[in-house]
């Protein structure tokens, strides 16, 4: 018997969208549509309704918007979120993250990367969309930025060197290679971090390190 398939909630205003997210992810053997939704309020009760693993949400809804669905979504499930924008710099897009979407989509998104994006946020194991969200994170960063902890934010040396490494893009594997440490090794780090830290995801930790100036926006 298998793995069971990762459940998928759609949330779109936009009925082609909204058929076009569904037929591309009902196609995969390992990804289920749970439920979809027109707008906000009904994505809100509908993930209540099938709990899914992954909910897809635009960003600008009637009734409610798609942060704040995510936000009462996320009071009671855990779903992962990822956030759908026809803009990659979408002034919305950072209050969704920091809201607890774990990275964002645009409408445009082509079918692998649709399906790709959704077993990526299932597995919470990687920052979605690196390139465009850590550029965007870094942006709003700046404009949010707290003062910096260094020495209060509870992480040993090396955990603080993993998580400056995962601001910085790069992958389990990456980390591995640069620390000479074993992906496992890195993998337990992660998620002592994530757990000391009080953060959901690997986006959270990205989000937390720009804002607390444990990485510099640009910086590499």
């Amino acid at each position: 018997m298998g793995a069971r398939p990762t459940s998928v909630l759609i949330a779109d205003d936009q009925p082609k969208v909204l058929r076009a997210f569904a037929a591309v992810l009902s196609a995969q053997p390992d990804l289920r549509v749970a439920a979809t939704a027109p707008d906000g309020a009904e994505a809100v009760r509908q993930a209540r309704l099938t709990r899914p693993d992954v909910a897809l949400l635009d960003i600008r809804m009637p009734e409610m918007n798609g942060i704040e669905a995510a936000r009462r979504i996320l009071q009671t499930e855990r779903t992962r979120i990822i956030m759908i924008t026809t803009f990659d710099l979408d002034d919305y897009v950072y209050d969704a993250l920091t809201a607890g979407a774990s990275g964002f989509l645009l409408k445009d998104v082509r079918a692998p990367d649709l399906v790709a994006a959704v077993r990526t946020v299932a597995r919470g194991d990687a920052l979605l969309a690196p390139a465009v969200t850590r550029r965007l994170i870094a942006e709003f960063a700046r404009q949010r930025r707290r003062p910096a902890v260094p020495d209060g934010h509870g992480l040993t040396p090396r955990e603080t060197e993993v998580l400056c490494l995962m601001a910085r893009g790069r992958s389990n594997a990456e980390i591995a290679a640069e620390l000479v440490v074993s992906e496992h090794t890195v993998k337990t780090h992660v998620a002592r971090l994530l757990a000391k830290l009080g953060l959901r995801d690997r986006t959270q930790a990205v989000i937390h390190a720009y804002e607390i100036g444990l990485v510099v926006p640009d910086s590499r």
